[in-house]
């Protein structure tokens, strides 16, 4: 199985996961249109373009297992709500996945996401293949010690990495393929073909991914 067959970009940081035996939604967004049932939802922290309470409710019934950090179980109307820390595993009907570390380091990026927090990357793992979803982050050490089938990093700068750090994070990350997101209504049309172009040029397994929703270039 090849993963990039069972992953969907939708958008932003927000990706669909369809497994045979369940669908799998992180941090779902603006989904235009009507959107299949959720299973699972994985949501890595509260800022509204990650849990975004009118997308989940439109894929959430009272069945769907949401996870999300511990300051975020409040906020949730529909589903049911998990709360995650960092540096656990988790199995949930077959489908098993793993918390990491999602943080800023920069000094002008320290309020965006403290590592106080506990916010979270999420590692899941479909058909025998792994996908590392960074959440919002910073480069961090932790990567070092992270290994996936494919890479899903953000690289819009002001609140995460930059495509500079990015470049440098996927020379950490053990990964068949890296892949940007959570960059295009930062950096705008021709900010993001460059970056892209970047990126491309640097990572050697780096790929863009196709959306499946029209691309969004402002919030």
């Amino acid at each position: 199985m090849k993963i990039e067959e069972n992953i969907k970009w939708i958008g932003h940081a927000s990706f669909v996961i369809e497994s045979s035996e369940q669908r799998i939604y992180i941090d779902p967004f603006r989904l235009k249109g009507e959107y299949p049932h959720a299973d699972i939802i994985l949501i890595t922290h509260p800022h509204q373009d990650h849990l975004s309470i009118e997308d989940i409710n439109k894929i959430a019934d009272s069945d769907t297992r949401i996870y999300l950090p511990m300051d975020s179980i409040g906020k949730i109307e529909k589903g049911r709500a998990k709360g995650v820390k960092p540096g656990e595993e988790h199995r949930d009907s077959g489908f098993i996945f793993k918390t990491v570390p999602a943080y800023n380091r920069v000094e002008a990026r320290l309020h965006a996401h403290p590592r106080k927090n506990g916010w979270v990357g999420y590692i899941a793992h479909i058909g025998g293949k792994s996908l590392y979803h960074a959440g919002d982050t910073d480069l961090i050490d932790e990567m070092s010690g992270i290994k996936a089938d494919m890479s899903l990093l953000p690289m819009g700068g002001t609140y995460t990495m930059n495509v500079e750090e990015v470049i440098e994070a996927a020379g950490k990350i053990t990964s068949e393929i890296y892949a940007p997101m959570h960059y295009k209504a930062l950096l705008g049309m021709e900010e993001s073909k460059k970056a892209e172009r970047l990126f491309l040029d640097k990572v050697k397994k780096g790929v863009v991914l196709d959306e499946i929703q029209e691309a969004q270039y402002s919030f």
